[in-house]
């Protein structure tokens, strides 16, 4: 486990941080259903952690309503305390470096974005310098895949020496780390985070 000042000294220098948001920085009720296309009937019932692995068999489709619902999000969103106050102070530090932090969710667009961007803030995150990617509008595979198109993105910039991912997912870890011979001039660090807001590196 990395102890709260290594932090700080890994957000030294010109860097990208990412955050994952459902069962990383948040725990909420949302649910994604796996209907069957032919008789609409709902097949099975994903939570977050599920939903990241969950590769859709023939005539089946996602349900995303749940998932779209910025009301549901904040009445129901739970912080993660320990990665809430880690978050804070990366965003605080990596700010005034010059440095960027994004948030990269396995949702799509939610239905009403001031109400999403407003549960950040009620718990102290401030927003106006994170930017929020939804790699649920994306048409791949999976999380994984989708996630790692806008990893891509970001270190194509040529802006950055570091990344760090914190993500309670593996693959979504993996995948962030499976570019590093793509860019072999970027430090690479993926952080897999627990349900209390503890983190490992995983390499």
């Amino acid at each position: 486990m990395l102890a709260y000042q290594e932090y700080l000294e890994e957000a030294t220098g010109k860097g990208l941080t990412i955050f994952d948001i459902d069962d990383t920085m948040f725990k909420s009720k949302a649910r994604v259903r796996v209907i069957d296309t032919k008789t609409q009937k709902v097949k099975k019932i994903l939570e977050p952690k599920s939903f990241n692995s969950y590769k859709l068999g023939k005539g089946e489709e996602f349900d995303y309503g749940e998932f779209k619902s910025s009301k549901l999000f904040y009445q129901t969103a739970t912080p993660i305390a320990r990665m809430i106050h880690k978050a804070k102070a990366i965003i605080k530090n990596a700010t005034a470096k010059g440095s960027k932090v994004i948030i990269v969710t396995a949702r799509a667009d939610m239905d009403d974005k001031d109400l999403f961007i407003k549960t950040f803030e009620a718990h102290g995150i401030p927003m106006k310098d994170v930017y929020v990617e939804r790699a649920g509008n994306m048409s791949g595979k999976n999380s994984a895949a989708n996630k790692s198109i806008i990893f891509r993105k970001y270190l194509k910039t040529g802006k950055f020496k570091r990344v760090r991912l914190f993500d309670d997912h593996v693959e979504n870890l993996k995948a962030l780390l499976d570019l590093k011979r793509e860019f072999a001039d970027i430090e690479f660090f993926a952080y897999h985070a627990n349900d209390k807001g503890s983190i490992k590196r995983i390499k």
